[in-house]
C-alpha cells in the first residue's frame, strides 16, 4: 500500500526526527484560576475501621494505564488473521464465543468476559502530542482556553482537597521520554486550578517524596507547617492572591506526599506480589497504582515512555511488549476483582491511536486514528462486551465508530459523574465535561 510522503518528506504517521523534542505549536497557557469548591473532610468517620472498609469499597476510583507511543491493535485487541494487515502472531480464542485476541494475549483472553474492548476508536490526530493533547482532554481544542486533563477533571469531581492521599497521581518512570515532559501545571489542570495538579513519581520526581519527609524532623515540620498554612492563606484570602492559592496547592500536595510517602515505595509490598506483576518498571508501577486506589487515591494514571511508538521492528519488539501487558492486565483485573474494588475502580488501558495495516520499509507500523482499540472495564460498565468493528484489514471502522468524546462520556457516566454538566466558570464562556452533548457508549454501561 503506497503512502505519499509529506512536504517535510515524512510520511503521514511517521514521526520526524525532532517529533518527540519540537513540536508545531506549544499548548495554550489557559487559565489555572477559578474557585476550588468547598470540599466537606470525611477523615473523622474513617477512625471506625468497620465504616472505613466499606466506604473505601464505595469510593468510585480509576486507574488509567496509558501506553505511549501507541500499541498496535493488531498484535492486542483486534487480531486480522490471515489477512495482509496481520502480523504473525495470529490469534486464539477468548471466554467470549466467537472473539479473539492476538495469541499474544493468553491471559487476557482467560479473562476476556471480565473485559471490555472497544474495536472502533476513530479520531482526528495523528501525531503525538497533538493525539495525547485531544485523548487526555476529551473534547477538541478551543482556542484560547486549556481544558483540565481527565485526572484533574476527576480529582476536581471525585477528590477531597484535605486527604492525606494524593488526588491525582501520575507514575512516569522515564520523565524525559514521552509528550508528557512538556506539561506543566496549567496543561494539566486548565480553569479547575493547581489544587487539581498530578502529584508526579518517577525520575527527578520521587526525589521529592524523600525531600518531603526528611527535611526537617517531624515536631519542627508540623509546628512550622501550621505558621505557613496560618499566614499563607491570610494573605491568599486578603488579597485574593491566584498566585497564593497556586503556591498553596501546591504546598499541601508536600504535605500529603509526606502523609503518604509509604505508599509508593513498592519495595514494602509482598515479594510474591512483585513477582507476579513482573520486573519491569511499567509491572511495578501498575502495581503500585492498584495499591495507591486501594489506599484512597481517587486517580492514578500509570505511563512507560514511548516505548509502543513502532516505527521500526514491529513484530519484534511488540513481541516483547504485548506479553508484558497482559500479564499486568490479568493481575491487576484479578486483584481487584478479589479485593471486591472492581465494582467500584474504573480501569482503561489505551494509547493515543492505533498503528497502521501496512508495515512501512523499517517493517514498523506509523501511526494511525482512524481504526484503533482500547480496552475498559469495573465500575459501571457492563463485563465481556466487544463493541464497534473494523473492516477485514482493519483499514476502517464499519461498525459503531466512537471518539474522544464519548469516551470521556462513558468515562465519567461510569463513575457517576454528569458527562454533561457545566464547570462553573464565573465570567467565562460555558463548558461542559463533555461538549455537543455526545453520548457515552452504551453497549459497555450497566
Amino acid at each position: 500500500m503506497n503512502v505519499n510522503a509529506d512536504t517535510h518528506g515524512v510520511a503521514p504517521g511517521q514521526c520526524r526526527v525532532d517529533e518527540h523534542r519540537l513540536h508545531r505549536r506549544l499548548f495554550l497557557k489557559g487559565l489555572t484560576g477559578g474557585t476550588a469548591a468547598a470540599v466537606t473532610s470525611f477523615s473523622g468517620l474513617f477512625h471506625n475501621p468497620v465504616f472505613a472498609a466499606e466506604a473505601k469499597r464505595a469510593q468510585k476510583r480509576c486507574i488509567l494505564l496509558w501506553l505511549c507511543g501507541a500499541p498496535s491493535q493488531f498484535e492486542t485487541w483486534d487480531p486480522k488473521p490471515g489477512r495482509p494487515s496481520s502480523g504473525p502472531f495470529g490469534s486464539i480464542p477468548t471466554r467470549i464465543p466467537g472473539v479473539h485476541f492476538s495469541s499474544l494475549m493468553p491471559r487476557c483472553a482467560s479473562i476476556a468476559d471480565k473485559l471490555n474492548i472497544v474495536r472502533s476508536m476513530k479520531t482526528a490526530q495523528p501525531e503525538h502530542f497533538q493525539a495525547i493533547n485531544l485523548l487526555q482532554r476529551g473534547n477538541p481544542e478551543r482556542a484560547g482556553f486549556t481544558r483540565p486533563t481527565l485526572g484533574s477533571a476527576l480529582s476536581h469531581a471525585l477528590g477531597q482537597l484535605d486527604s492525606p492521599i494524593p488526588n491525582f497521581v501520575f507514575i512516569d518512570p522515564i520523565p524525559g521520554g514521552n509528550e508528557f515532559e512538556t506539561f506543566k501545571a496549567g496543561n494539566w489542570t486548565g480553569w479547575v486550578g493547581a489544587e487539581h495538579a498530578p502529584v508526579r513519581v518517577g525520575g527527578d520526581y520521587s526525589k521529592m517524596i524523600g525531600a518531603a519527609t526528611d527535611a526537617l524532623p517531624q515536631n519542627d515540620r508540623e509546628s512550622r507547617e501550621r505558621l505557613r498554612r496560618f499566614l499563607t492563606a491570610k494573605f491568599e484570602r486578603d488579597r485574593g492572591s491566584v498566585a497564593a492559592r497556586s503556591q498553596n496547592a501546591a504546598f499541601e500536595r508536600m504535605r500529603g506526599m509526606a502523609a503518604s510517602a509509604e505508599l509508593f515505595d513498592v519495595n514494602r509490598l509482598p515479594a510474591h506480589d512483585r513477582e507476579r506483576y513482573g520486573p519491569g518498571a511499567f509491572a511495578q508501577h501498575t502495581l503500585m497504582a492498584r495499591h495507591l486506589v486501594e489506599n484512597g487515591a481517587p486517580f492514578v494514571m500509570v505511563a512507560n515512555g514511548m516505548c509502543w511508538d513502532n516505527h521500526v521492528f514491529q513484530h519484534e519488539i511488540h513481541q516483547m511488549l504485548v506479553p508484558e501487558l497482559d500479564r499486568v492486565l490479568f493481575h491487576l483485573i484479578t486483584d481487584l476483582e478479589q479485593r471486591g474494588l472492581l465494582d467500584s475502580t474504573l480501569v482503561v488501558a489505551m494509547g493515543e491511536f492505533g498503528r497502521t495495516p501496512w508495515l512501512n520499509p523499517a517493517r514498523g507500523r506509523d501511526h494511525y486514528p482512524n481504526a484503533w482499540s482500547l480496552m475498559m472495564t469495573g465500575c459501571g460498565l457492563k463485563r465481556g462486551v466487544v463493541t464497534g468493528a473494523t473492516d477485514a484489514d482493519g483499514v476502517d471502522v464499519i461498525e459503531k465508530p466512537y471518539n474522544e468524546q464519548n469516551l470521556f462520556a462513558t468515562i465519567f457516566t461510569a463513575l457517576g459523574i454528569d458527562p454533561h454538566g457545566e464547570y462553573e466558570l464565573p465570567g467565562m464562556p460555558t463548558f461542559h465535561r463533555v461538549e455537543d452533548r455526545a453520548e457515552p457508549i452504551r453497549d459497555l454501561l450497566a
